[in-house]
């Protein structure tokens, strides 16, 4: 499953620069597929989502920092844990319920994004 950020962050930041995905973004902030990634052009997703990788999606959250689904493997094949809920000091980092996924979905998610 994926990783969200609950409306307790207090926009410290923490969680940003640890995503070896860049999956995380500032509150209001527009994301694109090929920021940390290896993709370009027009994809698909592993979820069936497509995008044009280099162009910027609306913000999921305006307030608090936020995880892209699309772009979150819970640091599987890079980390033993996700680092963002390891470093954020309020807790506010947790599994999200609505987007379940394997070890091995995480893990060709992870190969699809990092060629």
């Amino acid at each position: 499953m994926a990783i969200m950020i609950t409306d307790e962050c207090i926009n410290c930041g923490a969680c940003e620069p640890e995503c070896p995905n860049n999956a995380i973004y500032e509150g209001g902030v527009e994301w694109r597929l090929s920021d940390g990634t290896d993709l370009k052009g027009e994809v698909v997703t592993p979820m069936g989502n497509a995008y044009d990788a280099e162009s910027e999606q609306e913000p999921v959250d305006m307030d608090v920092y936020y995880i892209v689904t699309d772009k979150c493997t819970e640091c599987v094949g890079f980390h033993d844990e996700p680092q963002c809920a390891a470093v954020c000091p309020v807790d506010c980092c947790v599994d999200d319920p609505d987007y379940r996924e394997s070890e091995d979905e995480l893990i060709k998610k992870k190969d699809f994004m990092h060629l």
